[in-house]
């Protein structure tokens, strides 16, 4: 369908009057992370410098982010606009709740990851950039979640592409090769489904501004392909998010680079695979999502068990986590398919703590190889009588990961639950809660193999460093946060939800005058 003909006066879409200081909360974080990472590309000839100098940024960052989800928490949505070009024809960063909540997870991770690289990679990897690249796969993660343009999301995805690229291939191994490849194929291929679905899409709306798209579907619905578009949409996201059929790529890939590169892609990367398709399916075509609801619940479904029967089979415990995220993003997809308050909240929710354990969990599992000589379950063994704390902190992570109480991963689960009964979809139910009692059993078994069994050699005791220990530790005071005193997390989430489901405030944000021209 042809882009609407209307006549206008492109002189009235000139900003004139100044931008309000507030606003630029909204784009510092990716001026930031771009800044950074340019300067400690010029820094590439000391690499201790450089190592020394991403650690403040990288807090920079987070304490930026917390700015930014201060402000929106207290005055709801902001839009910064580019080129002094109002919306629809400037390129706006708006900002609401869920955007900045994701950011703001995505920071703290990544400052544990960065402050763990210290221990984790040596001057030669250092010298291939990956401090660059750190700060580069941020401007790209933390772009998509702030960006109110759909195709600049497609731009955010291809910078954060682009830098997890060289930073899975980090040390030209073999290995690392044959991962990067299955991850970049794969990767490409919905990618450029995304960019087809993108172009449709402004074919038919004659706007790519994310909420001129939201403002004008209802109109369309009966004669733009909407549901082709949210199809499209589904599959692109589906498979950056590793996603049932589509999740093959990810437990053949996240294994290969270093273990911090593993943490920061199990953390963030499917994150923004599922922020993408919560954003484009609840707020911009709610009624194509009711109508899909049923084929995301099978995919969700699906991907929680094969994601938790994949655990249970695996040896090599980075490949046994790849599918715990894998188990994960399935929760998140249940929610997509729920819909309501509940089930997007409990979306939200989860992602926020899937974001911080799953960065933790891979930490912990380099922890493992430090101590216990390696990552295979056949060869571990005596990491209790090594270190007691260093297995209760494990344990904390077992647990959390399983959805059990008190942790983190225990209230996303009952929310989803909760909304699957009120539905009457008791099936997603029974799968969310078999898939956690399959994951208990996967990591129980872990536990028992590399932690309570006797060592078959004896090991020489490790004891800890901080660059290694104190990101572990703060991520999992994080886990342990979240679920004792989840009341905050939890309205921050339903607030979230909120805006997704009604998108007055964010409409009204990018239009303060009411509707486009």
């Amino acid at each position: 369908m042809a882009a609407p003909t209307a006549t206008v006066d492109l002189s009235a879409a000139l900003i004139t009057a100044p931008v309000p200081i507030g606003h630029w909360l909204a784009i510092l974080p990716v001026a930031h992370c771009i800044t950074f990472g340019a300067v400690l590309l010029m820094l590439r000839a000391y690499p201790r410098l450089q190592a020394w100098l991403a650690i403040p940024g990288l807090a920079a960052l987070a304490l930026i982010d917390a700015a930014l989800l201060a402000k929106v928490a207290a005055d709801g949505p902001l839009t910064m606009v580019m080129g002094r070009w109002l919306p629809p024809f400037g390129i706006a960063f708006t900002v609401d709740l869920f955007g900045a909540l994701m950011a703001f997870t995505a920071a703290l991770a990544a400052l544990a990851g960065g402050i763990y690289a210290l221990a984790d990679i040596g001057e030669s990897g250092r010298r291939y950039g990956f401090f660059p690249l750190l700060m580069l796969l941020m401007a790209g993660v933390t772009g998509a979640f702030l960006t109110g343009d759909i195709f600049n999301l497609y731009v955010w995805f291809e910078v954060l592409l682009i830098s997890s690229f060289g930073l899975i291939i980090l040390g030209s191994e073999r290995e690392q090769i044959d991962g990067a490849l299955k991850y970049a194929v794969l990767n490409l291929i919905a990618t450029t489904l995304f960019l087809v679905g993108v172009g449709i899409l402004y074919a038919a709306f004659g706007t790519l501004n994310m909420a001129d798209i939201a403002a004008k579907a209802g109109d369309l619905r009966g004669t733009a392909p909407l549901m082709t578009l949210a199809s499209l949409f589904l599959l692109a996201f589906g498979m950056k998010a590793a996603a049932f059929p589509v999740n093959f790529w990810l437990p053949a890939a996240y294994h290969t680079p270093r273990i911090v590169v593993s943490a920061l892609f199990a953390g963030l990367l499917t994150k923004v695979g599922i922020y993408a398709l919560i954003r484009v399916m609840v707020m911009l075509l709610p009624m194509e999502r009711q109508e899909l609801s049923l084929v995301i619940a099978l995919a969700a479904a699906a991907t929680i068990v094969v994601g938790a029967l994949g655990a249970l089979a695996e040896n090599d415990i980075r490949r046994l986590f790849g599918y715990v995220v894998i188990s994960g993003i399935g929760n998140m997809l249940a929610g997509v398919a729920l819909g309501g308050l509940g089930g997007i909240s409990g979306a939200v929710f989860y992602a926020l703590h899937s974001m911080v354990l799953m960065t933790a969990l891979y930490l912990a599992a380099g922890e493992i190889a430090r101590r216990g000589g390696g990552f295979s379950l056949s060869a571990l063994g005596g990491l209790y009588r090594q270190s007691g704390g260093f297995t209760a902190l494990s344990l904390v992570l077992f647990l959390a990961a399983c959805g059990l109480p008190p942790f983190s991963g225990f209230w996303p689960k009952v929310i989803l639950v909760k909304a699957s009964l009120d539905l009457g979809a008791w099936w997603l139910a029974a799968s969310i809660l078999l898939g956690g009692f399959l994951t208990t059993i996967a990591f129980g078994r872990l536990f028992l193999l590399a932690y309570w069994r006797p060592a078959a050699i004896e090991l020489t005791p490790s004891g800890p460093r901080w660059r290694t220990g104190l990101p572990l530790a703060a991520l999992t005071a994080l886990v342990v946060g979240f679920g004792i005193l989840p009341e905050q997390l939890l309205a921050l989430s339903q607030s979230a939800a909120a805006g997704l489901a009604d998108p007055q405030a964010y409409f009204h944000s990018v239009f303060p005058e009411g509707r486009a021209p």
